[in-house]
């Protein structure tokens, strides 16, 4: 008889991950600091920094806010802004000690995604069900859990896994951050009852009343094996708009890079680009972000699909590129998804997308997007260049959390 499924991935979470992985995650680190800065003038911050003293605890409401968090295509979720916070959340661990939490929660949360399957990605919101394994594992690893230890935090996060995404119909909500901070608070506090001895269901996954049989129709296996980390495919986003529009955006700056990019535009893309982002008449900044007709008619403009180009004014002056931009749905691009998440533009094709690990963005790009997210966030040039300092050099996770307090008051 196998082991359960948490059994295996408990096991899995006591390697020691080594230098290229932790670089790799200084790189994941920095990118979410910059999502945070970028997001601390928003509504999200208001409410965040009223709900705790801890500046962890309220950058778990910000780290979404942009829709630039890293993402794992074929798990449809985005463990930076789940597992950072609780990799902050423990304030006595060393730098290398929560570079290794955070590639241990990566590791778990993208695992336990990766086999749930469309009808799960269609109601529920997988950043937020996931999310409690990746940030139990964190934990787990800053606490040193045993393996059983490791599958009783995971199952007893994993049984009250959830989040639905009915949020989208409501665009002025802020579940989606509730669902980030909850996930974090749940994930943190199954690691530290199962050190205390609180046993947890190790096969909360596969079981007869589990999550597979609550949430799939066609489960599949568990991701990763013991040759590598999954943090190694975890993707960035270069742009301020809902992941499934990065296709057409890429797509739409290649042609505008070549001067080819005239109206009208026809964009072809998968089936869920056009479930998500299928509209041409947004009216608020989140709809823009989810909006394909928009963030084409943004780099139409000739922008650079930033976050101000979804502001207000952005979606009024924008309208007449808009209504030229048609999509549709291609059945080849929605048979690679979403191992790859491609899109065709007036007959231009990519396959793969920037930011994925086949066409990745090189260091330079990552620290452009940090000083492009702090000043929209307000804050002073310096502070980019704090943060990458201490993200990508330091060895001070304590001047980290300084600079997190200093940024969300």
């Amino acid at each position: 008889m196998s082991d359960p499924l948490l059994a295996s991935l408990a096991r899995s979470l006591t390697r020691a991950p080594g230098k290229s992985e932790r670089t790799r995650a200084r790189f994941h680190l920095l990118d979410w600091l910059s999502c945070v800065a970028g997001a601390r003038q928003s509504e999200a911050a208001r409410v965040a920094a009223a709900i705790s003293p801890h500046g962890w605890e309220r950058a778990s409401y910000l780290g979404n806010v942009l829709e630039m968090d890293d993402v794992h295509r074929t798990a449809l979720l985005h463990p930076g802004p789940v597992v950072w916070p609780a990799v902050f959340s423990d304030p006595a661990a060393g730098m290398d000690m929560r570079l290794d939490a955070a590639v241990r929660g990566y590791e778990a949360m993208i695992a336990v995604g990766a086999a749930f399957d469309a009808h799960h990605y269609a109601h529920w919101h997988p950043t937020a069900t996931m999310g409690g394994f990746g940030a139990g594992a964190a934990v787990g690893s800053l606490l040193g859990l045993t393996e059983d230890q490791y599958a009783s935090a995971l199952g007893n996060a994993g049984s009250v896994a959830g989040g639905v995404w009915h949020m989208r119909h409501d665009p002025g909500a802020l579940t989606k951050q509730w669902h980030i901070y909850h996930a974090v608070r749940t994930g943190r506090d199954a690691a530290l009852h199962a050190q205390f001895g609180a046993t947890g269901p190790s096969a909360v996954i596969e079981g007869a009343q589990g999550l597979f049989a609550a949430m799939t129709r066609e489960a599949g296996a568990l991701a990763g094996d013991a040759e590598k980390w999954l943090i190694e495919d975890v993707s960035f986003k270069p742009w301020a708009a809902c992941r499934h529009a990065h296709p057409a955006i890429d797509a739409a700056m290649e042609l505008r890079s070549k001067g080819k990019l005239e109206p009208p535009f026809e964009v072809a893309s998968f089936a869920d680009a056009l479930t998500f982002c299928d509209r041409p008449n947004p009216a608020t900044e989140l709809e823009a972000k989810f909006s394909l007709q928009h963030a084409v008619a943004a780099v139409a403009d000739g922008r650079q699909a930033e976050p101000q180009d979804f502001t207000s004014e952005a979606i009024a002056s924008l309208a007449g590129l808009r209504s030229q931009v048609s999509v549709s749905e291609d059945p080849a691009i929605t048979a690679r998804y979403p191992a790859h998440f491609g899109a065709r533009i007036n007959g231009l094709e990519l396959v793969d997308t920037r930011g994925d690990p086949e066409r990745p963005i090189d260091e330079d790009a990552l620290v452009a997007k940090v000083h492009s997210l702090v000043a929209w966030g307000g804050l002073p040039a310096g502070e980019a260049r704090r943060a990458i300092s201490l993200a990508l050099a330091g060895d001070d996770p304590e001047a980290l959390c300084r600079m997190l307090e200093d940024w969300i008051r």
